[in-house]
């Protein structure tokens, strides 16, 4: 601006050629015109006539030709300003560079602005101390199967891989509790539907492979014990995000679910089933591909209504080889789905 000011010619000094006032426009033409803010006061223009105030943060008004040969916007060398903001005017220019809108603060804040959004309740539906403490002994319940599993995780660090393992089993029991618990009190809410799976997703999708891997230590190649691992707990997160936004079904499950294959390898250190880390490895892979697989697993609830007489053949095998018939009740859940599958597809 000072180098600006320093190149412009005198004012006020008289071009002997024209009889003007030289050097560019005074304020609207005024010998003594002065910008003042909130308007300009009047001074008087080439033809003798006073000028009206311009308002805070309005379009210079063009001066009149004569004044100097040619017109420019009221204010010296741009148009007066507003609160809030600034413009800088053309010189020589007809009419004056309008100013920023007064009364608009600086970062767009108007009144059109909408109003910062609210966030939703945690528990919808009727208010109540007694329905809030039913809801926070639901989320106990998915608190406490997190706090198992990362428990799990701390064991198995130390070599504890049994007792991780049971801390397996009880997240598995606790996972079943919270659900049976928010549907007979009532509290089923999105936000506890959220808790679930995060929980799930550190007891089945992290603490388990986790204790298998510390299981198999030293028995089987550290690569391929990664390997199989990090399969299941992304099989994990991928079957839960489906699970999350898939339409359920009572009768059966779409892949296998996160919490049946980390019962079934809690499970399997807790037995410590007898085979080799090969073929450990090899069940473990196909437990996790068979979570983000399509195949239709029956639900507990559609189990449980076989024939009784079918459930005596286990119990007699558990009786002879538990560990063999566990492992034969394994096999025979995970050859179901491909085999309703098939059998879907065939009457469809």
């Amino acid at each position: 601006m000072v180098d600006a000011l320093a190149h412009q010619p005198r004012r006020g000094r008289l071009d002997p050629h024209r009889g003007t006032l030289g050097g560019g426009a005074v304020a609207g033409g005024a010998a003594g015109g002065a910008l003042v803010t909130g308007g300009v006061v009047p001074g008087r223009a080439g033809g003798g006539e006073p000028r009206p105030a311009v308002p805070a943060g309005g379009a210079g008004a063009a001066g009149p030709a004569g004044a100097s040969g040619t017109g420019d916007s009221s204010g010296a060398g741009g148009s007066a300003t507003g609160s809030g903001g600034s413009a800088t005017g053309s010189g020589g220019s007809s009419a004056g560079s309008p100013g920023s809108a007064a009364g608009s603060p600086a970062g767009g804040g108007g009144d059109g602005e909408p109003p910062p959004a609210t966030a939703p309740a945690v528990l919808a539906g009727a208010r109540g101390v007694g329905r809030h403490l039913r809801f926070v002994l639901v989320n106990c319940a998915t608190v406490a199967s997190l706090t198992l599993g990362v428990l799990a995780i701390l064991l198995a660090m130390r070599g504890e891989t049994r007792t991780a393992a049971a801390a397996l089993v009880g997240c598995v029991i606790l996972d079943g509790a919270d659900g049976l618990l928010a549907r007979r009190l009532q509290v089923c809410s999105p936000f506890g539907a959220q808790m679930d799976s995060l929980a799930d997703m550190c007891a089945f999708g992290i603490a388990a492979p986790v204790v298998v891997y510390a299981w198999v230590a030293g028995s089987a190649p550290a690569a391929a014990a990664a390997v199989a691992c990090a399969l299941v707990a992304a099989c994990a997160a991928i079957r839960l995000a489906r699970f999350n936004t898939s339409p359920k079904d009572s009768r059966f499950f779409t892949g296998l679910p996160t919490t049946l294959v980390a019962a079934v390898l809690a499970l399997a250190v807790l037995i410590d089933l007898p085979v080799s880390p090969t073929v450990l490895l090899l069940g473990v892979a196909v437990l996790a591909f068979a979570m983000v697989s399509s195949f239709p697993y029956a639900t507990l609830a559609r189990l449980l209504r076989l024939p009784p007489w079918l459930w005596l053949a286990p119990v007699a095998g558990a009786l002879v080889d538990a560990r063999l018939t566990y492992l034969a009740l394994v096999a025979a859940y995970l050859a179901s789905g491909p085999v309703l599958w098939l059998r879907q597809r065939r009457t469809a």
